[in-house]
C-alpha cells in the first residue's frame, strides 16, 4: 500500500510539473490554434516519457534512458528558472496593467472634454489589444529566457558529469596516528553508479584517476552499480586494475541492495577488492597501524547481508589505534561518534549533484560534501565519481578524494 501511495504521489507531482510547464511555455505564449495544440501534445508526450524512463530502466529497458533522463534534467531547470521568474513577471504584469488603465482613463477624460465641446458622443480609444500583445510578448520573452538558460545549464552539467573525476586533496589530522604513518593516503571514491548511461569506459576513467593518486589504500564507499552482475559485470571489469600499496576495500551503498547485493559482493571480491561487511581490517606499516572498519548500508536492514552494525564491528578493538570507518551514508556519523570512531569516510549525497537540489538532500543528511566534525569524530563526504538518474552535475563535479592522514 505504501509503494502504491508513493508511486501515485510521484505521478501526481510529475503531472503538476508538466501542467505548469505547459501553462508557462505553451498556453501563455500562443493564441488558440494549431501551435497551442502541438505544444500541448508535446508536453503530454514528455510527461509520459518521465515515468516510462524510470520504470523502463528499472526493468532493464534502456532505449529511453538518454532522452528520458536528459529531459528530466531539462525539466528540473525549466521549473527552477520559471519559478524564479514568477515574481518579476508578476511585477511587470502589474505595471503594464496600471499603465493600460491610466491610458484608458486619460483617453476617456479627453473624450469627455471633446464631447462637452462638440456635443458629440465619441467612443474613447482602447489600449486593450496593445496590452494583450505586450503580455504575450512578455510571456514569450520569459519562455525563451527560461528555455535558453535551462538548456545551457543542462548542457554544461552533462559535460561535467561525463568528464573524468577530478582529484580532491584533503589533509585530516588524527590524534592517535603513529608518526610512522604520517602522510598515509586513502583514495576515497563513491557513487560510481555503473548503469544504463555509464558503462565500462566510465569505470576505466575512474580507475585511471584512482591510480594517478598513487594512494596507500583505496576505499570504495558504496553505490558502485545500478543493475545486476549479469547486466554490468563486464562494465565493472576495469576495477580489477586498481592499484595501491595496501589494496582496495569496498562497502555497500543503498543501490547495491536494489541490484543484488550478495552477487555484487561476490563479484567485487572476484575483482580483487576486499569487501568489509560489518568487519574490521588492521592496516599495518612499520612502526604503527590503523583500524579500517566497514559497515553495510542502512538499506541492508532486512536483507541477507543485514544492516550496519557499528558497535559489533568495533567490539574488542584496541582503542590506542585510530579507526577509520567506511560508511556509505553521512548520517551514520552520529552512531560512529558514539563508538569513538576517529574518521568516517562517506559518499551517497553526490554533493547535491544538481544545484539547487542539494538543499533537499540536506534535509536527509547532516553533511552534503566536504569536512565536518561531530564531537571527536571527523567526517569527510566525497562528491562521488558518477551520477544517478540524469547524466548531469551542476555545482558538484565528480571527484576522487585523496585523504592524507597526518599526526597532530
Amino acid at each position: 500500500m505504501g509503494i502504491v501511495l508513493f508511486v501515485g504521489f510521484a505521478f501526481a507531482v510529475i503531472g503538476l510539473i508538466h501542467f505548469y510547464l505547459w501553462k508557462r511555455l505553451v498556453k501563455d505564449t500562443t493564441r488558440p490554434g494549431k501551435w497551442r495544440r502541438v505544444g500541448a501534445l508535446a508536453t503530454l508526450v514528455l510527461g509520459l516519457l518521465v515515468p516510462a524512463t524510470l520504470i523502463g530502466t528499472r526493468l532493464g529497458v534502456t532505449a529511453l534512458a538518454w532522452p528520458g533522463y536528459l529531459w528530466i534534467a531539462l525539466m528540473f531547470y525549466l521549473l527552477v528558472v520559471l519559478a524564479l521568474l514568477e515574481i518579476p513577471m508578476l511585477v511587470t504584469r502589474i505595471v503594464l496593467r496600471n499603465r493600460a488603465t491610466a491610458t484608458v482613463q486619460a483617453a476617456e477624460q479627453a473624450a469627455a472634454v471633446k464631447t462637452e465641446n462638440t456635443s458629440t458622443l465619441t467612443e474613447p480609444p482602447r489600449d486593450e489589444p496593445n496590452g494583450i500583445d505586450r503580455r504575450l510578448l512578455l510571456a514569450r520573452g520569459a519562455a525563451i529566457f527560461a528555455g535558453l538558460t535551462a538548456t545551457g545549464i543542462t548542457a554544461y552539467g552533462t559535460r561535467t558529469a561525463l568528464s573524468a573525476p577530478r582529484i580532491d586533496r584533503v589533509q585530516i589530522n588524527l590524534a592517535k596516528l603513529p608518526r610512522s604513518m604520517d602522510g598515509f593516503r586513502i583514495a576515497t571514491v563513491s557513487d560510481i553508479h555503473l548503469g544504463p548511461l555509464a558503462g565500462r569506459a566510465h569505470a576505466q576513467r575512474v580507475v585511471d584517476v584512482i591510480n594517478r593518486t598513487q594512494a596507500d589504500l583505496v576505499a570504495v564507499v558504496g553505490d558502485l552499480v545500478d543493475g545486476s552482475v549479469e547486466e554490468l559485470g563486464a562494465a565493472a571489469a576495469p576495477l580489477r586494475d586498481i592499484q595501491s600499496r595496501h589494496g582496495a576495500f569496498f562497502v555497500t551503498g543503498n543501490h547495491e541492495y536494489y541490484s543484488g547485493a550478495e552477487e555484487w559482493l561476490a563479484e567485487v571480491e572476484r575483482l580483487g577488492i576486499r569487501t568489509l561487511r560489518n568487519q574490521r581490517q588492521l592496516i599495518t606499516a612499520p612502526g604503527g597501524a590503523i583500524d579500517l572498519a566497514g559497515v553495510n548500508d542502512v538499506d541492508g536492514e532486512g536483507s541477507s547481508t543485514g544492516g550496519p552494525d557499528i558497535a559489533g564491528t568495533l567490539r574488542d578493538r584496541d582503542r590506542s589505534i585510530p579507526v577509520v570507518l567506511l560508511a556509505h551514508q553521512p548520517v551514520q556519523v552520529h552512531e560512529a561518534a558514539e563508538h569513538g570512531v576517529d574518521l568516517q569516510l562517506s559518499g551517497h549525497t553526490h554533493g547535491g549533484q544538481m544545484v539547487p537540489f542539494n538543499y533537499l538532500v540536506r534535509l536527509e543528511q547532516p553533511v552534503i560534501r566536504g569536512y565536518a566534525q561531530f564531537g571527536d569524530t571527523q567526517l569527510y563526504v566525497t562528491n562521488g565519481a558518477g551520477f544517478w538518474g540524469p547524466p548531469v552535475r551542476v555545482g558538484a563535479p565528480p571527484q576522487v578524494t585523496l585523504v592524507e592522514l597526518r599526526t597532530r
